[in-house]
């Protein structure tokens, strides 16, 4: 006897509190069991060679499989808190072939991730393509295997990998295989999900499924030698993800908005409410069932309305809904999937909304049955009296509304219930009957009267009247251009008051631009200026100017009047060119073209289409520019020529309108051609150059700059070497400087202003020197005496020795600065070398006392800077 087992596979199945027949092939699904001793599985084989009749039995007497392959429960399957398995077994009728499968049962909602027995892997064989021969020597070729599908239940648990099949070909016993697969979870996003041992051919899933995320997947499974030659054609292998009851119902909304009439019948559909549960929706984990957990408030009774537990319809299921009670429910409603089912659902919650609206279910009603007022004469949206009203329903709505009738009192018309009416009354006294009602009918049913009525009664008083202009406003058409003192039309007004004769007297209320003048007592209006429609007074071609007429009576009554003078447009203003200024590339191949358009004060079709053109002078328009048409408002200048030297060009531009006859006008259009980039964009230097210094220009303003700022420094150098000189040098000069008529500068500055006003003659060397000779050896001041103590000067002694003349005169120069006595000015100091006594004077003073020749030679021993000296003098040389 053959024995075929059936892929060596173990089913999984669920079984639900309730029972259906289903009719599946050997893979893992989740069963429905609705009655007993009913067909909840179909198993099927399928054989080794073409066997028509095949027999089934089960392990398990509680089961029966029938001949087509149809499994039932046959006793009450109860308790079922453990999943049930057993074996099924198939032979064909003449017992050669026996095929073998397990079956496992477990209640629906209660498989949450059924193990893989690793010690019953399922094993899948590369099929082969057998051939055997026929009694008329003909071969004939088997069918390939069908591969069942794997099942794989999402939210396993693990521990993962977890093994699910094994991949094998009948040659790895010759030679070593190597085994993969390919696809989307594989080799392909969401990569490895699947992986295979490429050795034993263990496929293994690496992580929980969902099947939410994804409910299927399509491998294909590869065998090589380990050289990567194709030993076997691969094999497809198809694994869905067994749901399970793991996503609550969710609702599209978290607040939903409904309405319902009041008084509306039981049965009435208010709204609908809809979940969406994420589990697959042909099986119980899907179903969502709905019901109602609360209804607020409980007026009149809590339970006011019901849904359908499929469809999730709200609707009405008694009566007493009344607006004026409750104005709106909320109620809780609950999804629950497992077909409802609170012990193994999961359930979710939203919130509806139900406003009750309104009908007309109340009349009005009038506060009292008499009302009294009084009006003026011809009054105008005067209030005669105040009629009350109250009614229930919704204010501000056609059922709350109040529509008032006069029924009588009122044989001519005088009188009606609206804010605008004209009161136009001469009798004393009126009295009026008024019905109110409401904007919408009454509702049906309902007992009350649909209207009420009180009486007015309403006194006349009599006014003196303002004129009244019969056409008002008055519309004047004239054309722009008007001249002054031309007459427009006559502007009079009427008195009501026609048994009282009164005078009307005209004057003007508004004339924004002084252009009309009313004579005073006929109303005749007149044109004091042109009328101009482009004016910045005129609204919409229409000048409105507002006059009064004043009656005599007592007191005076006034009468506002408005006249509206159309101006009808004439072409009388040129077009000019808009933009005034624009930006072009030098190179015509970079930038792009300037659009161009007019303005025109006149409107159509005194205005656009525009025509625009380069003027024939001055040629260099022409030549460099070129004018293309876009439309009737618009046109493109662009270059003409290729290059353009980057500047500020002045281009006219004729524009003329469509008046007629047309106006001309020539504009000139400021074009600043720069150097452009790739992208049309002005560059830097070509901005500066386009505000018009050209490149020339340029480098000789950035070389003055340079030229200035090099001045400016070498300035700067050369005060602080001078005043490095300054403090450097000595204080008697250089041997070969000319110390005659030379003088000496020590900076020093005067004491401000006071010293603008002094004497030069002080700073002179005195004729006569007998006063100071008198005085004692030392340093003294020519310019005045001082009237204190004199500073105490350096003496010098009689024989001075070469060496002590610096000395002497640093000195000098320091008590000088010290002196109290001096002026606030320059003066002069006479320094006496010689000491007390000399016939030389000072040094200031070439003159000598003596008549006889002197001796300079002992200059020479005085160093080099008396060598000048010793020159001049030494040697017998003239004085």
């Amino acid at each position: 006897m053959n024995k075929c087992k059936c892929n060596g596979r173990l089913h999984h199945y669920n079984l639900p509190h309730y029972s259906m027949r289903v009719s599946l092939l050997l893979f893992n699904v989740f069963l429905t069991l609705y009655r007993l001793f009913l067909s909840f599985l179909a198993v099927k084989f399928e054989t080794c060679q073409q066997i028509e009749e095949v027999s089934f039995e089960s392990s398990d007497p509680k089961f029966s499989v029938r001949p087509d392959g149809s499994l039932y429960a046959e006793q009450h399957v109860t308790n079922l808190t453990e999943p049930i398995q057993f074996m099924v077994t198939g032979r064909d009728s003449a017992g050669k072939y026996i095929w073998e499968t397990t079956v496992k049962l477990a209640l629906a909602g209660h498989l949450l991730s059924p193990p893989v027995n690793q010690g019953e892997i399922k094993l899948i064989t590369f099929p082969r393509q057998h051939q055997r021969g026929s009694s008329n020597g003909l071969r004939r070729q088997k069918r390939d295997w069908v591969i069942p599908p794997i099942n794989v239940p999402e939210n396993s648990r693990g521990p993962f990998p977890q093994v699910l099949v094994r991949i094998r070909s009948d040659q790895d016993k010759e030679i070593e295989i190597r085994y993969s697969i390919t696809g989307a979870g594989a080799d392909q996003p969401p990569n490895d999900v699947y992986i295979i041992d490429p050795v034993t051919g263990k496929m293994s899933v690496t992580k929980p499924l969902d099947r939410e995320e994804r409910a299927s997947y399509h491998l294909r499974a590869h065998a090589v030698d380990i050289n990567g030659n194709q030993m076997e054609p691969p094999i497809d292998l198809y694994i869905y993800v067994i749901d399970m009851n793991d996503n609550r119902p969710e609702f599209k909304n978290q607040v939903y908005n409904g309405s319902v009439a009041e008084m509306s019948k039981p049965g009435t559909s208010v709204m609908q409410v809809t979940a969406f549960d994420a589990d697959d929706s042909t099986t119980a984990n899907g179903l969502v069932h709905y019901r109602i957990l609360s209804q607020t408030p409980h007026i009149p009774i809590p339970n006011m309305f019901t849904i359908n537990g499929a469809t999730g319809e709200i609707s009405t299921i008694a009566t007493g809904i009344d607006r004026e009670k409750v104005s709106q429910y909320t109620i809780i409603v609950q999804a629950t999937d497992m077909e409802g089912s609170l012990n193994f659902g999961l359930s979710n919650t939203a919130t509806a909304l139900i406003s009750i609206t309104d009908i007309n279910d109340n009349p009005p009603e009038l506060d009292s049955k008499t009302f009294q007022g009084e009006v003026p004469e011809n009054a105008v949206g005067v209030v005669v009296a105040n009629l009350t009203v109250r009614d229930k329903d919704q204010p501000h709505t056609p059922n709350w509304n109040a529509v008032y009738r006069i029924t009588g009192g009122d044989a001519m018309g005088h009188f009606a219930i609206r804010t605008d009416e004209e009161l136009l009354c001469l009798n004393d006294a009126f009295t009026l009957m008024v019905v109110v009602s409401n904007q919408a009918h009454l509702a049906s049913g309902i007992p009350s009267s649909p209207s009420s009525s009180a009486a007015v009664s309403i006194k006349v008083l009599d006014v003196n009247e303002a004129p009244v202009f019969p056409s008002n406003p008055k519309i004047i058409r004239f054309e722009e251009g008007v001249p002054a003192d031309t007459t427009l039309a006559t502007f009079a007004a009427l008195d009501p008051d026609r048994f009282i004769q009164q005078t009307i007297r005209y004057s003007k209320l508004s004339d924004p631009a002084n252009w009309l003048k009313i004579n005073r007592t006929n109303g005749r209006i007149t044109t004091t200026a042109v009328l101009d429609r482009e004016s910045p007074y005129m609204k919409k071609n229409v000048y409105e100017a507002t006059f009064l007429a004043v009656d005599n009576g007592s007191p005076p009554a006034t009468g506002t009047g408005t006249v509206q003078i159309y101006l009808i447009d004439v072409n009388d203003n040129v077009p000019v060119l808009v933009p005034q200024e624009a930006l072009v590339c030098e190179r015509s191949r970079h930038g792009y073209p300037v659009n161009i358009t007019a303005s025109d004060l006149d409107s159509e079709p005194n205005a656009g289409p525009y025509v625009f053109e380069l003027p024939s002078y001055p040629s260099s328009a022409r030549r460099n520019w070129t004018i293309s048409r876009l439309n009737g408002n618009y046109a493109q200048l662009k270059l003409r020529i290729p290059y353009l030297e980057a500047g500020m060009y002045r281009v006219p531009i004729l524009v003329s309108d469509s008046g007629n006859p047309p106006l001309s006008n020539t504009s000139v259009l400021k074009v600043k051609v720069c150097p452009c980039d790739e992208n049309g964009d002005c560059t830097v230097l070509g901005a500066v150059t386009v505000a018009g210094l050209g490149t020339g220009a340029i480098i000789t303003i950035l070389i003055c700059i340079i030229i200035l700022l090099s001045m400016v420094l070498f300035f700067v150098v050369w005060v602080k070497r001078r005043e490095k000189e300054r403090q450097t040098k000595p204080l008697l000069i250089d041997p070969e400087d000319d110390v005659r008529d030379n003088i000496l500068k020590y900076d020093e500055e005067g004491g401000g202003e006071e010293d603008q006003d002094y004497d030069l003659s002080q700073l002179q060397q005195p004729e006569s020197l007998d006063h100071i000779m008198s005085k004692p050896a030392g340093v003294r001041r020519v310019d005045e005496r001082p009237v204190i103590l004199e500073s105490q000067y350096p003496v010098r002694p009689t024989v001075p020795h070469p060496g002590d003349i610096g000395e002497f005169i640093i000195d000098g120069l320091r008590a000088a600065d010290n002196d109290p006595t001096a002026p606030p000015y320059d003066s002069l100091l006479v320094f006496d070398y010689e000491g007390s006594g000399s016939t030389a004077g000072s040094v200031s003073s070439l003159d000598s006392s003596s008549s006889g020749e002197q001796d300079y030679d002992y200059l020479n021993d005085w160093g080099p800077r008396f060598k000048k000296l010793a020159d001049l003098y030494g040697g017998g040389g003239e004085d």
